[in-house]
């Protein structure tokens, strides 16, 4: 089988945890492994992060040039209209990817999903369709986009999901992050929401909080 190329972080010990984590539009799986030093396991967790590499492909809002993308925007506005038969296409190759650590002997439910930007928009599809009970959701700066047309899973229903956002975001506004908020806790999610004074990026008291929940969920 094969599978989108990916930065992996492994632990000294057998992994018995896995982060899959997905960038942003134009970034590589690069992009948050810097971050991998600042989060602290708890005891007996040992665990692999996954840092997968879209494919490149055009992009209709950044006048059609080819870039690392996990699905085409075609247009800016606050509705986010974009190319959601590619987000699913994209969500089968992260459903892959969690396939492959179940393989490698990690439980689904101690796989965490994480996603900036569009790489949350995937992240949301894969890990609220997902028929196995996965560890969590991590949604960063980012948007719900097919929450019209996605087949909710009973496996998740309870999934414990973190939305983080920066208050001053001129890409993706942070009332994009509250209106997935607002949707998910109505349906019934054990969800949270925390804002930043940030723009689209990522900080350290930020990182701080991940590092508190991921040591609660792992």
């Amino acid at each position: 089988m094969s599978y989108l190329p990916c930065v992996e972080i492994n632990p000294e010990q057998t992994a018995n945890r896995s982060v899959i984590w997905l960038h942003g539009l134009g970034a590589d799986g690069n992009d948050f492994a810097p971050i991998v030093p600042h989060l602290q396991a708890p005891a007996g967790c040992h665990v692999r992060f996954v840092f997968p590499h879209a494919p490149q492909m055009p992009v209709t809002i950044n006048g059609g040039m080819r870039m690392p993308a996990w699905y085409d925007i075609l247009s800016m506005s606050i509705e986010r209209k974009v190319d959601t038969e590619q987000l699913r296409a994209s969500a089968a190759e992260i459903r892959k990817l969690i396939e492959r650590e179940q393989e490698r002997g990690v439980k689904p439910q101690h796989i965490i999903l994480a996603g900036f930007s569009q790489g949350g928009a995937v992240a949301y599809e894969v890990a609220l369709s997902h028929a196995q009970r996965l560890g969590g959701l991590l949604a960063l700066s980012t948007y719900l986009a097919t929450y019209e047309s996605i087949s909710l899973s009973n496996a998740n229903r309870d999934l414990p999901i973190l939305i983080q956002h920066g208050s001053q975001d001129p890409v993706v506004p942070e009332s994009l992050g509250k209106l997935a908020y607002n949707w998910l806790a109505d349906q019934g999610y054990p969800v949270e929401f925390q804002s930043f004074a940030m723009q689209h990026q990522v900080c350290g008291e930020q990182i701080a909080a991940i590092n508190t929940w991921l040591s609660k969920h792992l």
